[in-house]
């Protein structure tokens, strides 16, 4: 379903077990960016009614992922650490061509959303089956059960605004690039994505 070209490393999920307070530190702050990324699209193109009336729901669920994050984080002693810098996400977001026509930064907008919640959906999976903690693996499935929901409705929404055989041409040249970033990154433990 969502053709990630390069799965992630199966050492991943090993290494996230060996620190949980950062995988849940930068869970967090991924669930908080999600609901960010959601309210900026909605005041960006506040006149796309599709748009608006699918994502706003997504706020809400992304924030209360964002307290169910931390409620896991205080049930297990641990803090909240400091926010890093998100290189993947940072590279991701290069792919929105800027400059361009307005449909197409929406559809490069909606396509990188939906990508970083792919993503998220393949390694929460491999949480939910990998963690030694039975509580934290059904936590996981969970999330990723919520990210696939959230990839299929950005996949959607970039169809609502452009013809869906240049969507899935774009996607197709954004997951070759996904899988370029991944292959130039260092395995880390520590990060969802």
């Amino acid at each position: 379903m969502l053709r990630l070209q390069l799965p992630t490393d199966p050492r991943w999920a090993d290494l996230a077990s060996k620190s949980l307070e950062e995988i849940l530190t930068d869970h967090a702050y991924c669930e908080q960016k999600a609901a960010s990324t959601c309210i900026s699209l909605i005041q960006n193109y506040p006149d796309r009614q599709e748009l608006v009336k699918k994502l706003a729901p997504i706020v809400t669920e992304e924030w209360g992922h964002f307290r169910m994050v931390l409620a896991e984080l205080n049930r297990r002693n641990l803090k909240l650490g400091k926010q890093r810098k998100d290189e993947y996400v940072n590279q991701l977001r290069n792919f929105i061509r800027a400059g361009d026509r307005i449909e197409r930064q929406l559809m490069d907008k909606l396509l990188v959303s939906a990508l970083i919640e792919a993503r998220s959906c393949e390694r929460f999976r491999l949480l939910s089956e990998k963690l030694p903690q039975p509580d934290l693996r059904n936590f996981y499935r969970h999330f990723m059960e919520s990210e696939a929901g959230h990839y299929t409705i950005f996949m959607k929404l970039a169809k609502t605004y452009m013809a869906a055989e240049v969507v899935n041409a774009r996607w197709s040249e954004m997951l070759h690039m996904e899988k370029e970033i991944l292959k130039s990154m260092e395995l880390k433990g520590q990060h969802i994505h």
